[in-house]
């Protein structure tokens, strides 16, 4: 097998970002939908251009001329057809957050263990040469001792009946946006924090419409974030070090306003970094793991990690006291 054949799980909208950049690529090609309406799928394979259409989930994860799923449900249904597809042979690229619960990413493992097969947790940031170069400036100690990190995702959410206003599938902000300052924190950290402290702000169905929260780090370092859905938008990271501090502009969906700036004293450096699609890393991932036998940037490991840390902040949060994890 020299190109993966890839297959959308859904009608989603972020597929007309995914679509661009697995065809893109060279050992790559987008060759199916599916929705749960046969009509939806075809109407959506003729916009796109999508050779093949297939009116159930089922029959997708069911295709034998399908390597890889991509998956960009609601939160709540990406466990349950994560194990479905890595049951029926295929690799999985599964939207964030992978799971809602511990037991849920332990579920995910052993199904991808049994079938020899990965799934991946999409945080696409992960792989785009700004999160490598932001790690290398902090592996490399110019910051000196890492004490604090600053974290920021909002946007006002101004669509009624939204998925992501729904706590039975999922919703709220830490879970589609807080989510990624944790997991960029945790990363920078290498580790999960030990005590965690947050605050929300519900909505009437008590989903979060404004999440902040801190997390502390074995090392003594601390962690400061905020996300929403009633802001405006922001996207940003910023690590403190002794010496000097790392901001990150634009961090988690790269675009040509992001930016990396070293600030030393009244001294700022922009730092270069590699130009690269925002999606390209993410799919050259999974060509690596399905084709050269890599393991996954993001291993499930990492992905356990953040949904261990979320649920911790939304104890807390929920308690009104610091959590230990």
């Amino acid at each position: 097998m020299s190109r993966l054949r890839w297959g959308l799980l859904s009608t989603a909208r972020i597929n007309r970002l995914i679509i661009p950049a697995v065809r893109a690529s060279a050992r790559s090609e987008v060759t199916t939908v599916a929705s749960r309406a046969l009509d939806r799928a075809r109407a959506y394979a003729a916009e796109w251009s999508i050779p093949r259409a297939l009116g159930s989930y089922e029959a997708l994860i069911a295709d034998p001329g399908i390597d890889v799923i991509y998956i960009a449900l609601p939160n709540s249904l990406h466990v349950e057809w994560t194990v479905k597809a890595l049951e029926a042979g295929k690799h999985v690229l599964c939207e964030k957050p992978l799971a809602l619960t511990i037991e849920e990413v332990d579920r995910v493992q052993a199904a991808a263990t049994r079938a020899s097969r990965v799934a991946a947790e999409a945080f696409m940031y992960r792989h785009h040469p700004l999160t490598l170069a932001a790690e290398a400036v902090v592996r490399s100690g110019r910051l000196g001792a890492v004490r604090g990190f600053k974290g920021a995702f909002t946007f006002p959410l101004t669509r009624e009946g939204d998925v992501r206003l729904d706590r039975a599938l999922g919703g709220g902000s830490l879970w589609d946006v807080g989510c990624y300052p944790v997991s960029y924190t945790c990363f920078l950290a290498g580790a999960a924090p030990v005590e965690v402290f947050a605050w929300q702000q519900p909505s009437v169905p008590h989903v979060d419409l404004e999440f902040a929260g801190m997390m502390r780090f074995a090392d003594g370092s601390v962690a400061q974030f905020d996300s929403g859905f009633t802001g405006p938008s922001r996207s940003e990271m910023e690590v403190i070090g002794r010496d000097a501090v790392l901001r990150i502009a634009r961090p988690f969906r790269t675009d040509a306003l992001s930016r990396l700036l070293l600030i030393t004293g009244d001294d700022t450096e922009t730092l270069p970094f590699e130009p690269e699609p925002p999606f390209a890393g993410e799919i050259a991932d999974m060509e690596a793991v399905a084709l050269d036998g890599r393991p996954p940037r993001i291993p499930l490991s990492e992905s356990r990690r953040t949904v261990q840390t979320i649920l911790s902040l939304y104890d807390s949060a929920a308690t009104g006291r610091p959590v230990r994890l």
